[in-house]
């Protein structure tokens, strides 16, 4: 198979499905008025609630939602063989991600900016609310916990990559200022920051920077964790036009030129794929392929986090409404591109089958070093570019995406014990600082509470990620599809992935299950236990709930 006609077959199917499937689902579906008073202008308060550029606002939602998943997924899954992964990874984004994403940022628009778990209290009932808050709140605790240590361990590995990842902050604040304080166009501080983005990478090679070892009995990767968790405190209270948006839209250039270099270095090498389309042997450790492909590429196709990135910050800064189409949709397309980009990188990114069988002898070897040697490789051979200094972009670029995306989960966090404290009259948990303080201090107790310590604890529960992440899509398209119930709108389009989705992951969920009970791992059985329950509890809820739902009713503003 030739990787170039993988990569235009992907990527025609990606526009095709803005241009037409996504415009479909906006007049036809969820309706969109560009005379809608938005969150962003109603509740405007210059820190949560900014109305934003939407071509800036694409950046710090495409940045929050690409994190290292839409990488590491794919580049795990192609085990099975490349068509599989190929096939859900494009279908999966036109079909389910897109109007997944695209669906909770309109829904949460359209109830005041609410997250999706606040606002299934209005649509199902509240003991689902209590129940979908607390699957979300798990949700974030992994996805926190998991990539502090994944950053931590690619700057002990990668020193070089220490450097461009911070000067970023600092170009971002500066972005940022000219921006929304100086009234500056967007093309000049674009272009200002990548040039100090590329000039950094070659300072991280000449000036690589290492933690010492045994600081506060630390080991450098646990050191890393305190000092990345001390910054995302920081950052989760500063407004999001300092820092959040314009550190966002950086990574979002950055990961386009990326995405632009592999791209183009695939059309000029030309590499064929080594990878067999399905996999006739795989190793005997490697799960059966329904339901575990469903759950193990989450971020690429369709992920739960994506709907609380749309409704947690994405919905407090939406200018119009009809910019949903572009931020949401759009969003999930980029991301479907990046995964794309993965399952080439590793499947052609090999000289041949042998060399590909030697990496993927076991279910966990891939993941994004593979794609990073993959993608090195490819980039080398079409481009001429040094192997060295394009793994060195490779894996920078999984770093800021990963930094990203922790950002904005503990922002997402601080929002979720906020909205908690009005639930349940708790004053003090309205206050920012203890609600970021509690969320910070959640992660941190994950990291080094469990597992074998030194801040690795967080990968204790990975396992439980892809098939809750999945768990909550599928909850969070019933909740899109309650709504769309009660305005008398088609309901098909939302309703058919959600079926699928929860049905695939309630299995899956399963069979993981069923593993943690060999191994008698007791935290991971009591956690998946709590999770599939609340989430058969929310879906009964939802479902009695779709068919109380009166047709044809409105909502003020519709």
């Amino acid at each position: 198979m030739n990787a170039i006609l993988l990569a235009v077959v992907g990527l025609a199917a990606f526009a095709i499905g803005y241009g037409v499937y996504s415009r479909f689902v906006a007049t036809t579906i969820y309706r969109l008025d560009p005379n809608f008073k938005t969150p962003s202008h109603e509740l405007e308060d210059g820190v949560d609630y900014v109305p934003t550029n939407r071509f800036v606002l694409w950046g710090h939602h495409f940045t929050s939602v690409a994190g290292a998943a839409p990488i590491v997924g794919p580049a795990i899954a192609v085990i099975w063989g490349w068509l599989p992964a190929f096939l859900w990874v494009v279908l999966g984004t036109i079909f389910f991600a897109g109007v997944h994403d695209f669906g909770a940022l309109w829904a949460s628009v359209r109830n005041r900016a609410r997250s999706v778990g606040a606002l299934t209290e209005d649509i199902v009932g509240k003991r689902a609310r209590s129940l979908f808050m607390i699957v979300i709140f798990l949700v974030l605790l992994m996805v926190n916990a998991v990539f502090a240590i994944v950053i931590a361990n690619l700057f002990v590995d990668f020193p070089s990559s220490v450097a461009p990842t911070w000067i970023v902050i600092a170009v971002a604040l500066v972005v940022g200022y000219l921006l929304y304080r100086r009234g500056v166009g967007l093309l000049w501080p674009s272009v200002g920051a990548l040039v100090v983005l590329y000039l950094f990478l070659g300072v991280g090679q000449v000036l690589p920077i290492s933690l010492p070892d045994g600081v506060f009995g630390l080991a450098p990767n646990g050191l890393w964790v305190i000092v990345l968790f001390t910054y995302a405190f920081i950052a989760s209270l500063l407004p999001v036009w300092l820092l959040l948006q314009p550190r966002d839209y950086v990574n979002g250039l950055q990961l386009f030129i990326g995405l632009g270099i592999l791209y183009l270095a695939i059309l000029l090498a030309n590499p064929t794929v080594v990878a067999p389309a399905i996999n006739p042997n795989p190793p005997t450790d490697v799960p059966p392929l329904v339901p575990l492909l469903f759950v193990t590429i989450a971020c690429g196709a369709i992920s739960g986090f994506h709907g609380l990135v749309a409704s947690g910050t994405t919905s407090k800064q939406l200018d119009k409404e009809t910019d949903a189409r572009f931020v949401g949709y759009l969003g999930s397309s980029g991301e479907g591109a990046l995964a794309l980009a993965t399952v080439i990188a590793c499947t052609a990114g090999f000289a041949s089958l042998g060399d590909w069988e030697g990496v993927y002898s076991s279910f966990a070897a891939g993941g994004a070093s593979t794609f990073v040697q993959g993608g090195a490789a490819i980039i080398n051979q079409g481009l001429g570019i040094p192997t060295a200094f394009a793994a060195t972009l490779l894996s920078v670029m999984v770093v800021l995406f990963a930094a990203t995306t922790m950002d904005t989960g503990v922002r997402l966090q601080r929002y979720i014990i906020q909205e908690w404290g009005t639930i349940y009259n708790l004053p003090v948990l309205g206050k920012g600082w203890v609600a970021t303080g509690l969320a910070v201090a959640a992660c941190v107790a994950l990291a080094f509470g469990a597992g074998e310590g030194g801040g690795t604890g967080g990968l204790v529960i990975w396992p439980l990620f892809g098939a809750t992440n999945q768990l909550l899509a599928g909850l969070t398209l019933l909740v899109i599809t309650v709504f769309l119930r009660k305005l008398g709108r088609p309901t098909i389009y939302t309703l058919l992935p959600m079926v699928f989705l929860v049905v695939m992951t309630v299995m899956a969920l399963f069979i993981q299950l069923g593993t943690f009970w060999q191994q008698q791992n007791w935290l991971l059985v009591s956690m998946g236990t709590l999770i599939l329950i609340a989430a058969i509890w929310v879906s009964l809820e939802s479902f009695s709930a779709f068919y109380r739902a009166r047709q044809g009713a409105t909502q003020p503003g519709d």
